[in-house]
């Protein structure tokens, strides 16, 4: 199979992307609401493959404060997918599980918060990493994640350097969800060049 040309990637790719995303977000809505015991409503409203420079800027800008949870991906696809939240969005959300006040910033989570988010963002990310698998029928295992709390493009670091010479190139799902207020945050994925190739041979493209 020859490798793929990631400058010129059809539409129809985003689609399924998309559609990926979305069944993602209906798996990671019902869990999320059990575990927030309240209504969740999660929807996918962009889908961008970019250079690693340029996403930063996509989620608004490289400086704002974010917490993001970091996994390595392993099986019949290699690389590594991250979870991002806003600041605003993390704190929110461990405000209503906790059941305790809001924080001013996200500097103020102790061991507790910080655990408790890594779990939100487990959750996320393996909802979506299900879906992945459902649809292609890979094999897909992800590492336990490590959380940081940090500057977007402090975070973003990490993945473009470790994968940064198998390829150029983020995955980024918007994803906004809600109850009473919208919260927005942003899954990645990165895969490697032939993991690319496995993704699009196993949907028959």
């Amino acid at each position: 199979m020859s490798k793929i040309d990631l400058n010129n990637m059809e539409g129809v790719y985003f689609d399924i992307l998309k559609e990926i995303g979305n069944i993602g977000a209906g798996n990671a809505t019902t869990a999320l609401a059990q575990l927030l015991n309240t209504k969740v409503d999660m929807k996918v409203p962009k889908v961008d493959l970019l250079e690693f420079s340029e996403v930063g800027e996509a989620m608004g800008g490289e400086e704002q404060l974010m917490a993001g949870i970091y996994q390595i991906v392993e099986g019949d696809i290699s690389g590594s997918i991250m979870f991002l939240l806003e600041e605003k969005s993390a704190i929110t959300l461990i405000s209503k599980l906790m059941g305790t006040p809001e924080v001013d910033n996200v500097s103020e989570f102790g061991d507790m918060e910080l655990s408790a988010l890594k779990e939100i963002g487990n959750i996320i990310t393996g909802s979506y990493l299900s879906s992945l698998s459902m649809l292609t029928n890979l094999k897909i295992i992800s590492s336990i994640p490590a959380i940081s709390i940090d500057m977007c493009g402090s975070i973003l670091s990490v993945p473009a350097i470790e994968f940064g010479e198998v390829g150029d190139k983020m995955l980024l799902i918007q994803t906004q969800f809600s109850d009473d207020m919208k919260l927005d945050g942003f899954f990645i994925l990165v895969p490697d060049l032939e993991s690319y190739d496995k993704i699009l041979g196993s949907l028959g493209m």
